[in-house]
């Protein structure tokens, strides 16, 4: 006969050791990339709407007449766009701690999703309503602030460098946008956008950053819960 209190403890051991840092509560991984997907896309095209609705009303975001589709005022590829970026970026920043081998474990509750969510909204706010004397004191503002949401609620170097390296990206996208007159920019003064709009991209990136990581992080609590009781 087998003992089984000696085949649980193996399964046990064993466990942590195949699933590692991030796991999924549904086994087919396919599926599971596409629930966090949603999830990710979802997000991004509500706070696409709701941001891009600050730059409208206050007329720093110019689109051409025949474009502005909906109560929100925006372009109808402005909130798709956003939300294939945010899954991307949700997507990969828990790839990148697993393939690194260092998991994310700062912060790791939806309180702080929450919040950091509420300071990026509040930073695009600031942006759009805050009235400074010119854009270099508007941009240094938004600078400090944004180093200081990585900072309250990421603190990974790996988390800083896809910050840094997706915001230059979508700036340069932004760039040829205007540039092929898409859409514009009033009183642009870093060639043909504000200069503070990097900032906003670099938030934005730590910020559904941070929301990929929970998701991953949830899902890899609740499988660890479900074996311990089976």
């Amino acid at each position: 006969m087998v003992d089984t209190s000696d085949v649980k403890a193996h399964q046990l051991e064993s466990g942590p050791a195949v699933c590692g840092p991030y796991i999924a509560v549904i086994t087919n991984k396919t599926a599971n990339l596409v629930i966090r997907g949603v999830m990710l896309f979802s997000v991004g095209v509500f706070l696409s709407l709701v941001l891009n609705l600050l730059q409208v009303q206050r007329n720093i975001t110019l689109f051409p007449p025949d474009v502005i589709t909906s109560v929100f005022s925006s372009a109808w590829w402005v909130p798709p766009c956003c939300g294939t970026v945010s899954v991307m970026i949700g997507l990969l920043y828990p790839c990148i701690d697993h393939c690194l081998g260092k998991p994310h474990k700062f912060k790791r509750e939806w309180s702080s999703v929450m919040r950091c969510i509420a300071v990026f909204v509040g930073i695009n706010h600031a942006s759009a309503k805050v009235d400074f004397e010119n854009n270099v004191q508007l941009s240094l503002t938004l600078a400090a602030l944004s180093i200081g949401l990585w900072w309250t609620f990421d603190r990974s170097r790996n988390g800083f460098g896809l910050g840094v390296s997706i915001a230059f990206l979508a700036t340069l996208t932004t760039q040829l946008l205007v540039y092929n007159e898409v859409f514009q920019y009033t009183s642009p003064d870093f060639l043909y956008i504000r200069s503070w709009l990097p900032c906003i991209f670099f938030a934005g990136v730590i910020t559904m950053g941070n929301i990929g990581r929970q998701l991953a992080t949830y899902e890899c609590n609740v499988v660890q819960e479900k074996k311990h009781q089976d």
